[in-house]
Formats: structure tokens, C-alpha cells, sequence
């Protein structure tokens, strides 16, 4: 129990740093806007995505959370990452930049299989 635990806050932790903190104080930047609209989303659809990754990530950190929401929460990570793996590759192909997607996901599995370990 005590490596699924660690396991999980890790992966969780990870998921928090990249998907809630560092896209809450960048998603004004240029490097954040021209990311975006490289792969062809509208310009609003940064903050919409912001918004919804900082409540998501707050959501599987929190332990008060209830199981229901933590669930939509990692589908939404899901998505967002499935999606953001489709995208640049359509647009750039396949290469480096589809690392960071699919490092996110692998993440994100481990978070989800180790919450269900913890929680069942």
C-alpha cells in the first residue's frame, strides 16, 4: 500500500505541476498563445483550456474531492492529452515534440490505476 501511495503522489504531483501551476502563470505568454494557434485553435480557446486543466489538476489533488469528479477529471486529462498527441502530430508529424503528450499520459495512467488501488 505504501508504494501505491507514493507512486500515486508522485505521478499526481506531476500531473498538478504541469496541467494546473505552470499553465495558470503561462497561458498569457506569446510562447503559450502561438502554441496554440500553431496547431490551429482559436486564440480564446487557451483560456478555456487553462481554466479547465488548473480545476481539473486541483481536483485529483485534493483529497476531498469526491471519486466522481476526480473520474471526470482524468478523462478530461485524458482527452486533453490524446488530443494534444493528435494535434501536433497532424501538424508537425511524427517526432519530439509528440514526447511531452504521451510522457503526460503515462503519467496520468499511473496516477489513475494507483487512485483505484488506494480507493478500493
Amino acid at each position: 500500500m505504501k508504494r501505491e501511495k507514493i507512486i500515486f503522489w508522485i505521478a499526481t504531483g506531476l500531473i498538478f505541476l504541469l496541467e494546473g501551476l505552470v499553465p495558470a502563470f503561462t497561458f498569457r505568454s506569446e510562447m503559450s498563445i502561438q502554441g496554440i494557434t500553431h496547431l490551429g485553435y482559436p486564440i480564446y480557446f487557451v483560456s478555456l483550456l487553462t481554466a479547465f486543466k488548473v480545476l481539473g489538476a486541483f481536483a485529483l489533488i485534493i483529497p476531498k474531492v469526491p471519486g466522481r469528479v476526480k473520474e471526470w477529471a482524468y478523462a478530461g486529462f485524458g482527452f486533453d492529452f490524446l488530443s494534444a498527441f493528435i494535434s501536433i502530430w497532424v501538424v508537425d508529424g511524427f517526432g519530439v515534440p509528440l514526447v511531452l503528450p504521451a510522457v503526460a499520459m503515462a503519467f496520468l495512467i499511473l496516477s489513475y490505476q494507483n487512485y483505484h488501488k488506494l480507493n478500493s
